[in-house]
């Protein structure tokens, strides 16, 4: 996957996660490990693409950013 697909849906399901409400767990369990997945796979494409980033929450913010600048661009 490129950096781009892997950041999309990775910023998908951190808001998806937002939306589900706290009283469906099952359902935000199942989201919160698919985030975690993407997260490790983001921020190891982005060591790959040399991306810089400082730590966890650097990469998520990264994400977004290229995310919205994807949307923004198309």
């Amino acid at each position: 996957m490129k950096l781009i697909e892997i950041a999309q849906v990775y910023v998908d399901l951190v808001n998806l996660e937002k939306d589900v409400p706290d009283s469906e767990f099952h359902a935000k369990d199942e989201i919160n490990a698919l985030r975690s997945k993407y997260h490790n796979l983001l921020m190891r494409k982005m060591r790959e693409e040399n991306v810089e980033f400082s730590g966890r929450f650097d990469a998520m913010n990264k994400a977004f950013e290229l995310v919205k600048k994807e949307r923004l661009s198309a």
